[in-house]
């Protein structure tokens, strides 16, 4: 029974775990530094206070100047140390009256973490008032605060860790283990995730008690053991005293005395210096049970009526009941029976104080309460999740709509622009084609070629006027044809040029030479230009460039490849050339060059706009060596378009 005593004892070192960033080298700032600084993290706040949080008159200090200030999570801080000093000298009145305090500033500083490591401290305070369900609603408390609304920090998960142990501990004192092994289970993983040493030294304690409750000993040895190595590890004095109180216990089940009374009495001294009357209780009891199992029943007695003295001195419910039932296992090996019987009913007594029906019952109900509780905040979170993922579903719905809708009406607006666009671009092509025929149609080239087959009929040159009647008649007809297509074949565009050529040199008495050549190899009749494009080209080199000239007058148009997908038409005269005809016929060249050229060049822009080869249009004006003036080139490059196009 005993082990559950030393449980107990674990339970006020563990609250000790919400102090784990300390510096023992930590240079003392004063009052006004640490307002300054202004922390509202609690672990941070322990490491600035850390050299001064066990001095009363520097707390006080400290104290009035944070109060001046309003510092809250200072004063929040300094009561807390005050609450846990005057719990390790026995003081609970004034212990939970600091712990009360420090939760109203906890308040005033909406800081939940400080909050929780109070009620933690109270429900520390309240089992070892033996108050086993004010403790126990305390650490609940505690445990639903910081699942529900703490920190993810450092602190905020050792919080859940503390109240965890704590409530694991009241579960082992109400003879309930299969919870406590979970509560120690789970505080242990908070633990080894954050690296609290403190935090796994106790948490391995207690999992020693349970296996120790068990009977299995040696399972129960290797988790005490493991907690004194970190206990060492953190130099922690208490930690020692208990674990060493805890395997000395191992010992004597094992009936291994001397082993048992070796590790358990340097425990006493240990406990008298730490200064707590609590341990020190816990040690002369244990020490007076070793003695009484190894038959020294003098010096048993001895030390466990100083144990019961400690015990009723500071009204340790708990530590009174066992020292009752060793006290009476010691008159019964005395053999005086009527004194052990008396102790056994005090025994009896005492244990009913702390461990009756009426606490079992009331820590079921509350496991229940509480389990429910955790479901239904659990169904709770389920169905606010559920509830924002269809408030999602929702809003993604609507947005998906709102696109539908703005993507459609995009589409319509980006289809109304591209056939508008479409609409003006065949607009501006008809309107093109018109100005071509009507430069084609002129009605002064009409006029002339009359005139010119009249002469021949009125000069009585029937086979002459016949014959170019029927190729002027040819050429209106190839003029009215392919001004209904957008586009014809070289070829055919080739043969209305030489047409054309044949009507006008009538008027020169066909004295215009013209050569014609298209390189081997391009398929004249599957290559697609726009229709007329040439003729402004062959009305330029006769009526600017060789009208005015005497003698030999030539146009060669040669036809050749530039690439695979690019050809050239270069168009040659051996005119006066375009400076001596602008000076000659300035204006009517203007005229012919606005309704000519220029709409040719447009006409080529729209019909090679989507190619993937730029077409190109040079005009070079030609000289002799002496250089004077002797014609004109036009070099026109236009990417290959095929029939199928």
């Amino acid at each position: 029974m005993l082990k559950k005593l030393k449980i107990l004892m674990v339970l006020t070192v563990m609250i000790m775990a919400v102090f784990p960033f300390v510096s023992l080298g930590q240079k003392k700032l004063n009052a006004a530094e640490i307002i300054e600084i202004n922390s509202k993290d609690y672990a941070e706040i322990d490491s600035l206070l850390f050299p001064i949080r066990r001095d009363e008159s520097i707390l006080a200090k400290y104290l009035s100047e944070f109060k001046k200030s309003e510092y809250n999570e200072g004063l929040t801080y300094i009561y807390i140390q005050k609450g846990l000093m005057h719990r390790n000298i026995s003081e609970y009145p004034e212990a939970l009256e600091s712990l009360n305090l420090a939760i109203n500033y906890a308040n005033l500083c909406e800081n939940v973490d400080f909050k929780v490591i109070a009620l933690n401290m109270m429900g520390v305070v309240h089992r070892r008032m033996e108050e086993v369900r004010e403790a126990l609603d305390l650490h609940k408390k505690a445990l639903e605060l910081a699942e529900s609304e703490g920190s993810d920090s450092k602190t905020g998960m050792r919080n859940i860790a503390v109240a965890r142990n704590s409530i694991g501990n009241i579960y082992i004192s109400l003879r309930q283990p299969e919870l406590a092994e979970k509560e120690f289970v789970e505080s242990t993983k908070i633990e080894e995730k954050t690296g609290n040493d403190l935090g796994l030294a106790i948490n391995y304690q207690n999992l020693g008690s349970i296996y120790e409750e068990r009977g299995k000993l040696d399972t129960a040895l290797i988790f005490y053991r493991k907690s004194m190595d970190y206990n060492v590890k953190i130099n922690s004095k208490l930690g020692m005293v208990i674990c060493n109180n805890s395997i000395g216990q191992i010992y004597l089940k094992q009936q291994r005395y001397k082993e048992a009374l070796s590790i358990i009495k340097p425990t006493i001294q240990q406990a008298k210096e730490i200064g707590d009357k609590y341990y020190l209780a816990m040690a002369n009891l244990n020490y007076g049970w070793a003695l009484e199992e190894e038959g020294n029943i003098i010096e048993s007695k001895k030390y466990v009526e100083r144990a019961l003295s400690q015990s009723k001195e500071r009204n340790m419910g708990y530590f009174v009941a066992e020292s009752y039932r060793i006290l009476a296992a010691i008159s019964e090996k005395e053999g005086n029976y009527k004194e052990a019987l008396k102790f056994s009913k005090l025994y009896s007594e005492n244990e009913e104080k702390y461990l009756n029906e009426s606490n079992q019952r009331y820590v079921a109900d509350l496991i229940l309460k509480y389990d429910s509780e955790r479901k239904k905040n659990q169904i709770d979170i389920l169905e606010k999740e559920n509830e924002i993922a269809n408030l999602k579903l929702e809003d993604n719905q609507k947005i998906f709509i709102v696109a539908t809708i703005c993507l459609s009406l995009l589409c319509g607006i980006f289809f109304f622009v591209y056939r508008q666009n479409r609409l003006r671009r065949e607009k501006e092509f008809l309107a093109l084609e018109q100005k071509m025929m009507r430069s084609q149609m002129n009605p002064h080239f009409i006029f002339n070629s009359l005139n010119s087959i009249k002469l021949y009929i009125i000069n009585n040159e029937k086979d002459k006027a016949v014959y170019y009647l029927n190729k002027f008649s040819k050429l209106i007809r190839t003029i009215l044809a392919t001004s209904k297509e957008k586009d014809i074949t070289l070829q055919e565009e080739l043969d209305t040029m030489e047409l054309y050529l044949n009507i006008e040199n009538i008027r020169f008495s066909n004295k215009i030479k013209f050569e014609m050549s298209v390189e081997d190899g391009i398929e004249t009749t599957g290559i697609r230009v726009p229709s007329l494009i040439l003729q402004p080209f062959i009305e330029n080199s006769i009526w600017h460039g060789l009208s005015s000239k005497e003698g030999l007058k030539i146009i060669k148009m040669k036809v050749s490849r530039y690439s695979n997908k690019e050809f050239l038409i270069e168009i040659e005269d051996n005119g006066i050339g375009r400076q001596k005809s602008r000076e000659i016929k300035a204006s009517k060249t203007l005229n012919n060059k606005s309704i000519g050229l220029d709409l040719t060049k447009q006409r080529l822009d729209n019909y090679f706009k989507d190619s993937e080869k730029e077409h190109s249009l040079e005009i070079v004006d030609l000289s002799d060596k002496k250089g004077l003036a002797c014609g004109t080139k036009i070099v026109l490059k236009m990417p290959l378009k095929s029939q199928t196009a």
